[in-house]
This record gives C-alpha cells, sequence and structure tokens, in this order.
C-alpha cells in the first residue's frame, strides 16, 4: 500500500509538471508579450519532445535487432520539426513537407553504402519512420496553435478521453479491446471516451476558437477519442515487439516521451487535414 501511495504521488507530480510545461510553452507568447519570442519558446519544446520520440524509437529499434543510422534521423527529424513550425503558411509548410520526404530517402540510402550494414532496408525504414512518426506532429503543432487555435482544446480533448476512458472501464468494463496490445482496455471504456471526448469538443472548442463550426469541433472529439486511443496502441504494440514496458524513464511514473505523446502523435496530422478540409467545405 505504502508503495502504491507513493506511486501515486510521483505520478501526480509529474503530470502536473508536465501540464505546467505544456500549457507555458503553448502560452509563453500571450505570457510574455512577444509572439515570436512565444513562437521560439514552443518551437525549442516540439524539437525536444520529436527528438526525444526519435531516441526513444531508436532504442527500441535497436533492441529488435535493427540499427538505424541515428545521426541522420536525428537531422532530418529536426529539419522536418523545425521548418514545418515557420509561421510562413500552410502551402509553405507543405512544400517544405513534400521537400524532405523526397530527399530523406536518397540520402539515407546513400549513406548505407559506407555503413556495411546486414540489413540495410531495415535499417533505412527504421531510420526514416520516427522522422514521419515524431517531426511531423510536433513541427505541425506552432501552426496548430497560432494560426488556428485548435490545439489546446485537442490537447484536452485527449486528456478527457483518456480519463473519461480509464474511469468507466474501471467501472463497467467486461470486454477486453485489444488484448494483445493493450489487456487493460475494453470496449465498454472506449465508447465512454468516445463519448465524453465528442460532448466535451461541443462545448469546449468554441471557447478557444469561436469561428470554428459545432461540426468541426464533434469530428475533432472523434479524432481525439478514436485516433488518440489507436496511437497508444500502435506505440503498445512497438513496446511489445522490443518486450519492454515504457519507452523511456524521462517521466517518473508514466516512462518516457513516446508513452505521453503517442496519442497526439497520430492526431495531430489528422487534425491538421481537418482544419484544411474544413476551409474548403465550409464548415468554419
Amino acid at each position: 500500500m505504502g508503495e502504491k501511495k507513493h506511486n501515486f504521488w510521483i505520478r501526480t507530480l509529474t503530470s502536473v509538471v508536465y501540464v505546467a510545461v505544456m500549457m507555458g510553452a503553448i502560452y509563453s507568447g500571450r505570457l510574455t508579450g512577444n509572439d515570436a519570442l512565444g513562437w521560439a519558446i514552443l518551437t525549442a519544446l516540439c524539437l525536444f519532445v520529436a527528438n526525444g520520440c526519435a531516441f526513444e524509437y531508436y532504442r527500441i529499434a535497436r533492441s529488435c535487432g535493427s540499427n538505424p543510422n541515428q545521426p541522420i534521423g536525428y537531422a532530418f527529424t529536426t529539419l522536418m520539426t523545425l521548418l514545418l513550425s515557420m509561421p510562413n503558411g500552410w502551402y509553405f509548410n507543405i512544400t517544405i513537407l513534400l521537400i524532405i520526404c523526397v530527399l530523406m530517402m536518397p540520402v539515407t540510402l546513400l549513406a548505407e553504402l559506407w555503413r556495411h550494414s546486414e540489413k540495410p532496408f531495415s535499417d533505412v525504414l527504421h531510420t526514416l519512420l520516427p522522422v514521419l512518426y515524431c517531426g511531423i506532429p510536433m513541427g505541425l503543432m506552432p501552426m496548430l496553435h497560432n494560426e488556428y487555435n485548435v490545439l489546446v482544446p485537442c490537447i484536452w480533448l485527449v486528456w478527457i478521453n483518456d480519463a473519461c476512458a480509464y474511469m468507466g472501464g474501471s467501472l463497467v468494463g467486461r470486454h477486453k479491446m485489444w488484448v494483445r496490445h493493450s489487456p487493460g482496455k475494453s470496449w465498454e471504456g472506449t465508447a465512454i471516451g468516445v463519448v465524453c471526448s465528442m460532448v466535451a469538443a461541443y462545448f469546449i472548442g468554441p471557447k478557444f476558437a469561436m469561428d470554428q463550426h459545432p461540426g468541426f469541433w464533434i469530428a475533432a472529439g472523434f479524432i481525439c477519442s478514436v485516433i488518440g486511443t489507436l496511437g497508444d496502441l500502435c506505440e503498445s504494440m512497438l513496446k511489445r515487439s522490443a518486450c519492454v514496458k515504457d519507452s523511456g524513464r524521462l517521466l517518473p511514473g508514466h516512462g518516457g516521451l513516446l508513452d505521453r505523446f503517442d496519442s497526439l502523435l497520430m492526431i495531430l496530422p489528422i487534425v491538421a487535414v481537418l482544419v484544411t478540409l474544413s476551409y474548403y467545405l465550409y464548415l468554419i
């Protein structure tokens, strides 16, 4: 009992610090009265998280027998995150994304010629996956906050979904959802999380961005719940393939950065697409 209580307080303290750092970085421009400084602070956090998640991914990949080219992976992850976060508009970001995607495959393949790897195909794929998996979502965070003001409500919706799914599953969960990858999740808890997230999105979303159509927020609530849950399952799949419990130890009581950002890494690119489509469909 004493150890459980100790772990509870460690997790709680870590969560408080985590929320304070996230919200502080996101609202740093408003707090300092300097938009440029705010962008720099938020982008610095995104770079740290993107490369931290890439580091944890490479650790998992190495434990499975792969040998990714980490310097190239970190370079492209940093480049992707930094350039996507530039406040130059959506079309500029899409152009940058395409250019980096075109360049990173031949560069990584050519680098393998000098590495004498026994599994070049596997190593190339494991080198580049974190660039897409971690770099793109983190690079989109400043744009989603500064230009569309949808980042904070989406983060809250992920947390609401997690809390409601956990409580609902604990109370009425009977049917396991995906025993192979996450034995603790139930269909009942997941359904409760989806409903709560969509309802919360309808009421919370307009408080942050009044110009958004209610239909957008209902869709965003569904995405944050369903895709966020799938993102958590995908990260669990990667860890179980390597027989590891946590992706890292940076966050006491919670594991690593991948453990905390797994949902957002899947959600943010889809939310960015939803924002773009909603403008074309005149939903907002």
